[in-house]
């Protein structure tokens, strides 16, 4: 019997040979499985190759596998924010207290140890006002206030307006710089004066119905008006779709231990709009959005007691839901 042509054998040791390496590749990079994409096994085939991120897989309606793309990191501003998946949207971050019985606003000071005026302000309280058990308070980590940046909020303008030092707040904030401030932002102004006026007349006022509701029908509430200026929505189910409750840019996307998984949506007049708990997040910094775009799915990430929902602020505005 006439032999095996030797090169023959040359040929299929060296596919035998490229493919382990091509498997031990995946296997260190990634590994194989439900939680690797297919694109980047043959994007492996070569070393010099990106690997493109791999979607995380989740239940929609408890019967449905959709693909969440995470939030993306990237290092340039985008529209005014320095986006990342672990972007605190107040930094440091503020805490949140539910009120116990018999707890009073000067009791909950001297807890945190912060200044009875801090709380007050935080959460648009007098001195007169009660306390309920439930009641869901926002404590600052440092006596001061608190303040919502707006459209051509200067950095030294806020300082003024609050009696405070310009040098101070960009440092108590992580600020890069006294310009790296933006419509929508939460600025913890260390030491500050609760101002009893601000400027008025930067924003746009807002048509009754210039927002749609961010989740389907029947838009069920599931906890009115609280911090900040925020309305909360779910018809009880988790995966449940988040619309875009008006047309605008995508300003922000990340992650906080108090928010979640969350975004924020510039709108053409200034105003900002925060979705907060989301499950998994379906748009990236800098994408344009139209009204009624689904932006992510319910959930419950971050300090969420109450179960799957969207946490829904208006920035720089009434919110319509209240």
């Amino acid at each position: 019997m006439k032999s095996a042509n030797p090169l023959l054998y040359v040929a299929l040791t060296a596919i035998f040979l490229l493919l382990l390496l091509s498997f031990r590749t995946i296997d260190q990079t990634r590994g194989v499985g439900l939680g690797a994409s297919v694109s980047s096994v043959f994007e492996l085939s070569s070393q010099n190759a990106p690997v493109p991120e791999t979607p995380e897989l989740m239940f929609v309606a408890q019967n449905t596998l959709k693909a969440a793309t995470p939030p993306l990191t990237i290092t340039p501003q985008v529209l005014g924010a320095i986006v990342g998946q672990l972007e605190a949207d107040i930094r440091p971050e503020a805490a949140r207290y539910i009120v116990e019985e018999g707890d009073t606003t000067a009791s909950v000071a001297e807890q945190f140890g912060v200044s009875l005026n801090t709380v007050l302000w935080t959460n648009d309280l007098s001195k007169s006002s009660v306390l309920k058990p439930g009641q869901e308070l926002v404590i600052l980590p440092t006596t001061g206030a608190l303040h919502l940046v707006r459209p051509n909020d200067t950095l030294s303008e806020i300082a003024s307006w609050y009696q405070a030092d310009s040098k101070t707040i960009v440092s108590f904030n992580a600020l890069e710089s006294p310009s790296a401030i933006f419509a929508g932002d939460f600025l913890i102004i260390p030491n500050g004066i609760q101002p009893s006026v601000l400027p008025q007349g930067r924003l746009t006022p807002l048509a009754n119905s210039y927002f749609i509701y961010p989740i389907p029908a029947p838009y069920r509430i599931t906890q009115g008006l609280h911090a900040f200026n925020a309305v909360d929505f779910s018809n009880g189910a988790c995966g449940e779709s988040v619309y875009a409750a008006a047309g605008g840019i995508v300003q922000r996307t990340g992650y906080t231990s108090i928010g979640g998984n969350y975004v924020r949506i510039i709108h053409p007049n200034g105003v900002v709009t925060y979705y907060g708990h989301l499950s998994a997040i379906l748009v990236a910094p800098g994408s344009k959005i139209y009204q009624g775009q689904i932006v992510g799915y319910t959930g419950r990430t971050g300090w969420s007691a109450t179960g799957c929902h969207v946490h829904f602020e208006v920035r720089g505005a009434a919110n319509p839901f209240r």
